[in-house]
């Protein structure tokens, strides 16, 4: 049985094994990828295109640079603040407050991926 304690459950979101934290950086698709795919979410990957919605960088959209499984965070190109060294140093976000805009699909098991949601959607309208 899972807990209903908010602690409890941080606790285990955050000291979840990496493979398990690696699904759970996912990101909300937008509109359009959600009518094409059927699906609502999707683990974000390094390459995506996505748009950040909260925040100071809100409404500032760009390219995944780097995603750390172990923080649960991604860095997304053009984000970044400039230290008082006058290097750039760039942001990370949570996968929670972006939107993809755009898939990388190269891969074949990602592709796989998403077409299980939409053959599942598909099951339930036709057994309505």
């Amino acid at each position: 049985m899972i807990s209903s304690k908010p602690g409890k459950q941080r606790a285990r979101f955050y000291q979840a094994p990496l493979h398990a934290k690696r699904k759970q950086i996912a990101g909300h698709l937008s509109k359009e990828l959600r009518a094409k795919y059927k699906k609502r979410s999707f683990p974000i990957r390094k390459g995506d295109e996505v748009k950040i919605v909260r925040g100071d960088f809100k409404g500032k959209s760009g390219k995944v640079t780097k995603i750390d499984c172990g923080k649960m965070i991604a860095y997304v190109e053009g984000i970044s603040r400039k230290k008082v060294s006058g290097t750039e140093k760039q942001i990370p976000l949570r996968a929670s407050n972006m939107i993809i805009i755009n898939l990388i699909l190269d891969d074949k098991k990602r592709i796989a991926a998403l077409k299980r949601g939409k053959e599942k959607a598909k099951g339930e309208q036709s057994g309505q």
